[in-house]
């Protein structure tokens, strides 16, 4: 894809995106952009935030989808909602969302191959198809999935414009005084592991709010509001608060488990208008019972 900047000061990806045929994310171009796919008069930029001066030559080199051995599977799925456009999916613990090192069978993409006859969108390139946004392997609940580009393009907006409402419940360690709360810190990888994300001056803006639902001796329930969407957030912030959530075994390795095979964490809702009908979408889940089992190992204040 080729063209000339208009204007001067416009951001380089903000450029790309309104050039491109709408097929494509702000995301996708950003990745294009960082990994060295994109020229300005005939040199290499990286920078997202480059800025263009008027009469600038934009060059952006899209590579051909990635042909991988992602094969549909008759995987049961838990759907809670779906239309021509779009699937929201109550995902249980344990399923990861998309393949990866390790995990190339028996995934959440996987089942929604087979589930959909193939008909996602592929924005994400075919190896993370439909997948719009996505939650841990160990985290339980509501997702979207979505079977067109368009969909995908409005809904990632969406997502990125916090029109999507997502509200999680989650079991951390100790008890937490107050009734309600906000973490307000960002956060970025963690330099000694770069699985883990932790609270530093140079990530990511991370708004995270709370609510205590119930306190025991031994942990507090929370409601969780996300703000942001950051990887690992909720679980990245409580670690940073002091109070991790329970069973999580990179934030909180060596505590307590009560028999957890990973976190006690749940996206129990989901609340957006639909970007093609108009129509609000909001469907709460029940909590799943690996969550019930441990609230009842403990003990009420």
């Amino acid at each position: 894809m080729e063209f000339k900047a208009e204007e001067s000061g416009k951001r380089l990806d903000v450029a790309i995106l309104e050039a491109s045929d709408g097929k494509y994310t702000r995301s996708y171009f950003s990745g294009l952009i960082s990994s060295g796919n994109v020229t300005v008069n005939g040199k290499v930029i990286t920078k997202n935030g480059y800025k263009l001066s008027s009469g600038d030559e934009v060059a952006v080199d899209i590579p051909a989808p990635v042909d991988t051995d992602t094969k549909p599977e008759d995987i049961p799925l838990d759907i809670v909602y779906e239309d021509d456009d779009l699937l929201i999916i109550n995902k249980p613990q344990g399923m990861v969302v998309h393949p990866a090192c390790g995990h190339h069978e028996g995934t959440l993409v996987n089942a929604l191959l087979a589930h959909c006859n193939g008909k996602l969108s592929d924005i994400n390139g075919v190896i993370r198809p439909g997948i719009v946004h996505r939650i841990d392997k160990d985290t339980s609940g509501l997702m979207v999935a979505v079977k067109n580009n368009e969909t995908h393009i409005k809904m990632a907006k969406m997502i990125a414009d916090h029109d999507v409402k997502r509200q999680y419940r989650a079991l951390v360690y100790g008890v937490i005084a107050h009734d309600k709360g906000t973490v307000d810190a960002p956060i970025g990888r963690a330099g000694g592991d770069r699985r883990k994300m932790v609270v530093n001056e140079n990530g990511k803006p991370s708004i995270t709010h709370f609510e205590v639902v119930d306190r025991y001796t031994e942990a507090t329930d929370l409601k969780l509001l996300l703000e942001t969407g950051r990887t690992h957030q909720i679980r990245s912030h409580m670690s940073y608060i002091g109070h991790p959530v329970v069973g999580d075994p990179l934030y909180a390795p060596r505590r307590k488990t009560f028999g957890l095979q990973g976190q006690c964490l749940h996206s129990q809702s989901i609340e957006f208008i639909h970007p093609n009908t108009g129509k609000l979408i909001s469907f709460t889940s029940d909590l799943p019972d690996y969550y019930k089992e441990v609230l009842q190992k403990l003990v009420l204040l």
